[in-house]
C-alpha cells in the first residue's frame, strides 16, 4: 500500500484557525467573557426577518436564484454602490455571494494561478491568507506601520512586487486592527496597480463603521482602475446578519464573467431566503446602521478606557473603524500570543484571539472585539484587572 497521504499538501499545511480554536476552548468553560469573534451580538433588525418569513410563506425560497443573484436585489445594490461608495455600477457587474468570504475566494481564484503571488498588508484577516494558499498561490505579507495606526507602507509594497505578483488583497476598515486606509494611500495603491497591471481585491465588510471623522473610501470608485478592481461587500456586518451568509461583489463585466466561473462551483448561488432578507435590508429603514455605529463607538471608547488602566500590560492604537482592536502585549509572556490567550482564558475566563493568527507581524498582539454589550467588556476587564494584579 502507498504511504502517500490522502490529504493535499496545501490543506494539510494550513494551521488550525486560532479564532475557532479559542471558540472551541471557550465552549468547554462556563461564564466566559467572550471578546474573540467579530460577530455582532445584536439581532438582525425586525423588518429584515419579516421579509424573509414573507418570502418563505409565499414559496419564493425553495429553489435556486439565478447564479448572479435576484435581479431586483442586484438593482438595489447598484443604487447603494452609487450612493454610498461612488462606484458607477450596473446590475451586470454584480454577483450576490455567500457572504463576502465566498466572493473573496472566487475573486482570488479568478486572478491567481498556482505559483503566482498576492500581496497582503499584515496584520490581516487570517482567512485572506488561507484563500491565497487554497488557490495554490503565495501570500506575500507586507508589514503595516504600527506606530502610524497600522497604515499601509506604500514604499514596502512597491519593493514587494515581482514578475509573479498578480494582485493586492486588503481589508479596510481592517480586521484585525481597525485601521481605515485613507483615500490618499488607496490612490497611491491604485497607481501602483495600474503601473504593473495588478488586480486589486477589497474586503469592505466594515465600510459603515468608521469613527473620529474618518471616512471609508472605495478604490473601485477610481475610474482609471475599475477594470482591475474586485470590490467585495457584505450584509453580515452592516445589518447584523452574520448567520444569513449573504454578500456581493462588483467588478467590470469582463472580470465578473471570470469570477462567475469560480462562484458557480463554490456556491451555485447565494441562499435565496437570505437574498430576500438582503433586499429588505436595502429597501427598508437604514437607521439601524447608525444605531450600530453609535453602539460600537461607545464600546470602543469603553475598551480604550479600560486598556488605559492596564498600561503596563498592553499598548494599543485606537481603531478608527470596524469593531475590532489589536493591542500589543507588553509583558514577556505575550511573545507567544497563542499561549498568552489560552492562559488568560484558563485563568481569567476571558476569551481573546491570538495575534499570530493574522500574520507574522501579529505575533505579540491579541485581537479584541467590541461588538458586544458594555457589560461584557466590563466583565472581561474586571477579570483581567484581578488576574494581572494577582
Amino acid at each position: 500500500m502507498s504511504s502517500r497521504s490522502t490529504i493535499s499538501r496545501r490543506v494539510a499545511g494550513i494551521a488550525k484557525s486560532a479564532i475557532h480554536e479559542m471558540t472551541r476552548l471557550s465552549s468547554q468553560m462556563e461564564d466566559v467573557a467572550f471578546l474573540s469573534w467579530a460577530k455582532p451580538t445584536t439581532d438582525t433588525p425586525g423588518h429584515i426577518k419579516e421579509a424573509a418569513i414573507a418570502a418563505i410563506s409565499k414559496g419564493l425560497v425553495g429553489g435556486y436564484s439565478t447564479t448572479a443573484g435576484l435581479p431586483e436585489l442586484r438593482h438595489e445594490i447598484v443604487k447603494k454602490l452609487r450612493r454610498d461608495n461612488r462606484i458607477d455600477a450596473n446590475a451586470s457587474q454584480i454577483i450576490v455571494t455567500v457572504g463576502a468570504i465566498e466572493g473573496l475566494s472566487a475573486a482570488v481564484m479568478a486572478v491567481a494561478d498556482p505559483g503566482d503571488e498576492v500581496i497582503l498588508p499584515t496584520p490581516t484577516y487570517s482567512t485572506h491568507i488561507r484563500q491565497v494558499v487554497l488557490a495554490s498561490a503565495r501570500p506575500v505579507l507586507v508589514a503595516c506601520v504600527e506606530e502610524q495606526g497600522f497604515d499601509l507602507d506604500i514604499a514596502a509594497i512597491k519593493k514587494a512586487i515581482t514578475p509573479k505578483t498578480r494582485a493586492f488583497l486588503y481589508c479596510s476598515p481592517s480586521n484585525p486592527t481597525g485601521t481605515v486606509f485613507s483615500e490618499e494611500q488607496l490612490r497611491q495603491l491604485a497607481a501602483i496597480a495600474m503601473e504593473h497591471n495588478l488586480a486589486v481585491i477589497t474586503d469592505e465588510a466594515y465600510e459603515y463603521f468608521t469613527f473620529d471623522g474618518r471616512e471609508h473610501f472605495s478604490i473601485g470608485s477610481i475610474p482609471e482602475i475599475k477594470k482591475n478592481v474586485i470590490s467585495c461587500f457584505t450584509f453580515t456586518k452592516t445589518f447584523a446578519m452574520t448567520g444569513w451568509r449573504i454578500g456581493y461583489l462588483h467588478a467590470d463585466e469582463e472580470m465578473v464573467k471570470q469570477v462567475t466561473k469560480a462562484h458557480i462551483p463554490f456556491a451555485i448561488c447565494a441562499p435565496t431566503v437570505s437574498q430576500y432578507a438582503a433586499l429588505a435590508a436595502l429597501q427598508g429603514p437604514q437607521d439601524c446602521i447608525a444605531a450600530f455605529r453609535d453602539h460600537y463607538l461607545a464600546t470602543r471608547n469603553l475598551m480604550c478606557e479600560r486598556l488605559d488602566n492596564l498600561k503596563s500590560i498592553f499598548d494599543y492604537q485606537k481603531p478608527a473603524g470596524s469593531y475590532l482592536m489589536f493591542p500589543r502585549i507588553l509583558v514577556k509572556e505575550g511573545r507567544d500570543s497563542a499561549a498568552f490567550c489560552k492562559t488568560m482564558l484558563r485563568e481569567a475566563s476571558v476569551s481573546t484571539t491570538p495575534g499570530v493568527a493574522f500574520g507574522p507581524t501579529g505575533e505579540g498582539h491579541l485581537r479584541m472585539s467590541f461588538c458586544v454589550p458594555e457589560d461584557t467588556i466590563n466583565k472581561a476587564f474586571d477579570r483581567m484587572d484581578a488576574y494581572f494584579k494577582a
